[in-house]
């Protein structure tokens, strides 16, 4: 049985959700025992005990429920996570930080006509799928702005993705109330100095698959991937926040800005 709770918190339905290992599991066994254990679905706020995977598969599951996630770093990566401290978790609820993040709303059309969506916390990439490399056209509110890219692919990505393999491909790190989307091509061949672009936030992307047949390419909208599509569509979902919860002086947007400068 958890200790009674004498004083009224910012959440008082606590769910706790692991990456699964066995570190991250007993983490979780210790959590519950003091603060008792919730359904995740009635919760007033869960928290993941894991890494950055575990955070967005987290953020998925949760996608348009207005649920706040707080992440403990249990994992390899944690960009997006707090770090560990069990007894005080009350008190660091209480005082957490809240971030709203948008998600990216890819529809992508495969080879037979079929249309399939999926939404994106990081970034929505076109990746070749075969030795040649990819060939698209690119418009932006319908407007063609790119020919014709050659390229190993192309990344859309969100402010909190532009620190992810948007940064990677040598995309530029946004603020995380910048009303931006980069656009950032992967391995370049033709124009072979176009870097990409920084495009509004309330930009309509068209990516046309050229040659799909003899030069094919998958959609990825996160962990999500679509196979041999010959058309995707990226817009940002203004309708859909998502809360992440950070403590004092580490929110994710100090985390970015933090990120511009190296540290």
């Amino acid at each position: 049985m958890p200790p009674s709770k004498t004083a009224k918190h910012r959440f008082e339905r606590i769910a706790f959700l692991t990456s699964g290992t066995p570190e991250a599991n007993a983490a979780k066994a210790g959590l519950a025992a003091r603060f008792g254990t919730i359904d995740p679905e009635t919760a007033d706020v869960v928290v993941a005990l894991g890494g950055d995977g575990l955070m967005l598969q987290t953020l998925h599951r949760f996608m348009g429920k207005n649920k706040p996630i707080y992440g403990m770093k249990w994992g390899s990566v944690g960009f997006l996570m707090n770090e560990f401290h069990g007894p005080d978790l009350e008190q660091r609820l209480d005082q957490a930080e809240a971030s709203i993040v948008y998600p990216l709303l890819m529809e992508a059309t495969g080879t037979q006509g079929e249309s399939i969506k999926a939404r994106a916390i990081n970034e929505v990439s076109i990746l070749r799928q075969a030795y040649q490399a990819a060939k698209m056209r690119i418009s932006i509110d319908g407007k063609e702005r790119l020919g014709e890219l050659i390229a190993d692919g192309l990344i859309v990505s969100t402010p909190v993705g532009s620190t992810a393999y948007n940064l990677s491909a040598h995309g530029p790190i946004l603020p995380l109330d910048a009303t931006l989307m980069p656009l950032t091509p992967i391995a370049a061949f033709r124009p072979r100095r176009w870097r990409g672009a920084l495009l509004p936030d309330t930009a309509n992307v068209t990516i046309d698959i050229l040659e799909a047949d003899k030069r094919p390419a998958a959609a990825v909208a996160d962990h999500f991937e679509v196979k041999n599509v010959v058309k995707v569509t990226v817009a940002m979902d203004h309708a859909t926040g998502l809360v992440l919860l950070h403590d004092p002086g580490h929110s994710l947007g100090e985390r970015i800005l933090r990120e511009q400068f190296g540290y």
